[in-house]
């Protein structure tokens, strides 16, 4: 070893954590400890689909599809189910000239129409008619146009190109018939006249475009017409002029109407279901969506949005946003005025009873948004924690009440639980999901939905990045099920390894710092037979992988991912954190199988290669050896235990020194290993660590020694090996900064000098002077507890510091102290004249 390294700052100086000393002391120093790991590395999806990889079944949603105006319907008030109603069997009268076929049967539902006279370049009139239509009336009371020809909702391709019934024309009708109809300008004229009077009216279509309703309404005000008539119509009318082909500087205007349009209907209050125009607006919207342009879409999804419709509408703006959503490009703009409010509000609002579909493209595209760091914080902001666990709650509270599960349920909850597993990623967003209970629902997912690997998988995933917090570790503990759910998936999924290295880290998060979750985990029915059948399973395919590496076909190919031996991490970490219990771990140190598979691993893992598992293994083993009864198994078996932490100590890895030292401290209590230490030389080895200038490798080296220096016939080697002034200069260096590590070195020094007649001859002249006066030194409170002015101590930590003192130090140095003082005089005793030492001391 190199010579000691610079002092560390004293262990009382706080560090930036601002954890308190003894906090720093307990963690480091307890016997048996918990064992840490990293959490499993889950890589965001390439690319943003609705499923992912998931193995979902043929009938899942689609997550790329064709969206345009013809799947909207024109009117919002058909039945939420859009089906469609049979037609009435009742024909209106239709009057025929003698010449007319034949009338249709009773059968028929449309009545025959004569084809029209073919046109004649020579006869007045002939060439392209006018066909005038009567506006039909909708739901809202309101003029509704008839749908556009191709559209859902539309009349036949093969409608007859004579007028309407209610205004038939003879066969043989002339010129002045056919030129002019119902609207004339006159008509026209006096219509717009009767506006005033409370009248509808709805002006012709002309070859461009149909305009909606002008005038006033029976229902609505006069402010509220002219308000509609002069600010609301413009606008509208301004975007219906647009075509399928806009240019860009036509889409930049349509999105500036689009926002004009929104702030006009909103400072009327005119926005929302119960909107008086509501289909006036819808319809020309509508009709814009087959302009392929996500920052318009986005502008119209919005307008529709704002109306709050239901039905296949709801569907298809959901359908809409979602594919916005898809390019990541496109995340900017949901940072835009208030659209993620109205997604977020659709989640609020909807059953997912009657429209899962929309559910599942909403939620959909917030699982895309919230994989952005800038809209992930602001959705959180807007209670995207809580609408989901609304969501949640519901579809939960339908499932225990008897409903029977369905694909389109099971394909939200992976919505719902993907979206949360980016939520999680957000540190302020754990309170949330401890307040709104998100914790406790996803147990119960757990309990209803135990075989959908996929949901689980997200389920599990969550839980990994919650149970980092404390406190959602102690919400998750105290879920009565919880455990027995976790050790299901364990069993159910035991070759899903993306799924059980995640399960057994939450595991080990439980378990980690809660005695009650150890206790819960350890008498749920089943559980260590669960947990070896995993750990047994892994380690035959950890050996399977390492043999096929080894073979001469395999050499030449890439390392695999070595999720396999993640797995066996994460286990062997659960299964150290449950010994941590006093009354678990003297069982699990007798478990034949479970110390047989933890060897196994020292026997085939190299410290260097796979240093997180072999050092995990060995703290688990010190856990399990720190309890030292004779009939376990640990006992049983402590020397082929000590023969493989040679191994380790004979790596250039100081982590693996450490912790099979660490087992060294434990076992050396028993003869047969101090013996097989002293065989091995791993007696010079702990000699040499005193010369560390790291702290817990010399108390680690010390704890060894202690052990050693019981029996006597070792006691030389610590002279040989300058040992006693390697104790003395480790007192000096670390003493008033470290109590317990004080303590350690006068225990050694104290089993040393057992049976010694004088002091000078058992630590030498120099040495005994130098010991006596630093355990005076140390002794005396007022110089031993003097904390220097900057270190800015607290009282509970001066008190803390006094305690240690007087608890760990103080009463063996001053039993240390009387007996050097006992043995030790002025007068240097005679000894044999060819005595080297002897001489070389008078030579001095």
């Amino acid at each position: 070893m190199t010579t000691r390294k610079k002092i560390d700052a004293p262990f009382y100086v706080k560090p930036q954590d601002k954890k308190t000393s003894s906090e720093i002391i307990n963690e480091a120093r307890q016997s048996v400890r918990e064992v840490k790991t990293k959490r499993p590395f889950t890589p965001r999806d390439s690319k943003r689909t609705l499923f992912g990889g998931s193995t979902r079944t043929p009938d899942r949603p689609p997550s790329a599809f064709s969206l345009g105006a013809r799947h909207f319907d024109g009117c919002d008030s058909r039945p939420v189910s859009a089906t469609r109603l049979a037609p009435l069997e009742h024909k209106p009268p239709l009057p025929v000239s003698s010449s007319s076929p034949p009338t249709t049967t009773t059968n028929d539902i449309s009545p025959k129409i004569p084809k029209p006279p073919p046109n004649d370049a020579h006869r007045t009139g002939s060439g392209k008619r006018f066909r005038a239509k009567l506006p039909s009336i909708g739901a809202d009371g309101e003029g509704i146009l008839p749908s556009m020809p191709g559209r859902r909702g539309s009349f036949p391709s093969k409608a007859p190109e004579s007028p309407p019934e209610e205004f038939p024309r003879r066969v043989h009708s002339g010129p002045k018939e056919r030129t002019k109809n119902f609207f004339d300008e006159k008509l026209d004229d006096e219509m717009i006249r009767s506006s005033s009077a409370g009248t509808i009216r709805t002006t012709r279509c002309d070859d461009k475009i149909c305009k909606l309703d002008v005038g006033k309404r029976d229902d609505e005000s006069q402010e509220d017409a002219l308000y509609w008539n002069t600010k609301v119509l413009p606008i509208i009318e301004t975007m219906e002029s647009k075509t399928k082909s806009a240019s860009v500087e036509e889409i930049a205007k349509l999105c500036n109407s689009c926002d004009l349009l929104y702030s006009t209907l909103e400072s009327a209050n005119m926005l929302g279901r119960t909107s008086k125009r509501r289909s006036s607006v819808l319809k020309p919207i509508y009709r814009l969506l087959d302009i392929d342009n996500p920052k318009l879409m986005l502008k119209l999804a919005r307008l529709i949005l704002a109306f709050k419709v239901t039905g296949n509408n709801l569907t298809n703006v959901c359908k809409l946003v979602f594919k916005v959503s898809r390019e990541e490009t496109n995340d900017t703009l949901f940072m835009q005025h208030n659209i993620l409010d109205l997604v977020l509000e659709i989640i609020h609002n909807t059953d997912p009873q009657t429209a899962c579909e929309a559910l599942v493209y909403c939620v959909g595209a917030l699982k895309f948004l919230t994989g952005n760091t800038s809209l992930l914080k602001e959705l959180s902001e807007c209670g995207c924690v809580e609408a989901l666990a609304k969501l949640l709650i519901s579809i939960n509270t339908a499932k225990c009440e008897g409903e029977k599960s369905s694909n389109q349920k099971s394909n939200l909850l992976l919505q719902v639980t993907a979206t949360f597993r980016n939520l999680a990623d957000l540190g302020a967003n754990r309170h949330r999901f401890i307040t709104s209970f998100v914790i406790q629902e996803l147990c119960k997912v757990m309990e209803c939905y135990p075989s959908d690997s996929d949901l689980m998988l997200n389920v599990s995933r969550i839980l990994s990045k919650l149970t980092l917090n404390n406190d959602c570790c102690s919400t998750l503990s105290r879920y009565p099920t919880c455990f027995k759910s976790f050790l299901k998936l364990l069993h159910l999924h035991q070759r899903k390894s993306d799924l059980v290295v995640r399960v057994c880290f939450v595991l080990g998060n439980l378990t980690s710092k809660n005695d009650e979750a150890r206790t819960s985990l350890y008498n749920t029915e089943n559980s260590m037979k669960i947990l070896l059948g995993v750990f047994k399973t892994y380690f035959k395919l950890d050996v399977k992988e390492l043999q096929e590496k080894l073979s001469p076909s395999k050499k030449d190919q890439n390392k695999s991912s070595n999720k396999v031996e993640d797995v066996l991490i994460k286990l062997v970490r659960v299964i150290a954190n449950l010994s941590i219990n006093q009354d678990i771990g003297p069982v699990i140190s007798s478990d034949v199988q479970c110390v047989d598979l933890l060897l196994q691993i020292l026997e085939y893992k190299d410290v260097l290669q796979c240093e997180e598992l072999v050092l995990n293994t060995v703290a688990t083993i010190n856990n399990l050896s720190y309890y030292g009864k004779k009939t376990t198994t640990i006992s049983e078996r402590q020397i082929e235990i000590s023969e493989l932490l040679v191994k380790i100590l004979m790596t250039d890895n100081m982590d693996g020194m450490i912790e099979a030292s660490r087992v060294f401290g434990n076992l050396s209590r028993n003869l047969p290993v101090r013996e097989f230490i002293s065989e091995k030389k791993v007696d010079e080895m702990m000699v040499t660590l005193l010369d560390a200038g790291n702290r817990e490798v010399v108390y680690i080296a010390c704890g060894v020694l202690i052990n050693l220096m019981i029996d006597e016939k070792r006691r030389p080697k610590l002279k040989d090996e300058r040992g006693i002034k390697k104790l003395i200069d480790v007192l000096r260096d670390f003493g008033r900064n470290d109590w317990q590590l004080a303590g350690m070195v006068c225990m050694t020094l104290w089993n040393y000098s057992e049976k010694i007649t004088t002091s000078s001859l058992a630590f030498g002249e120099q040495e005994t002077n130098q010991l006596i006066e630093l355990l005076e030194e140390y002794l005396d409170e007022e110089t031993a507890i003097d904390v220097p002015s900057n270190a800015d101590l607290d009282e509970e930590t001066k008190d803390f510091l006094k305690s240690v003192w007087e608890r760990d130090f103080c009463p063996v140095a001053h039993q240390l102290l009387n007996r050097v003082e006992k043995h030790h005089t002025d007068l240097v005793p005679l000894e044999q004249p060819d005595d080297e030492r002897y001489v070389n001391e008078r030579q001095k």
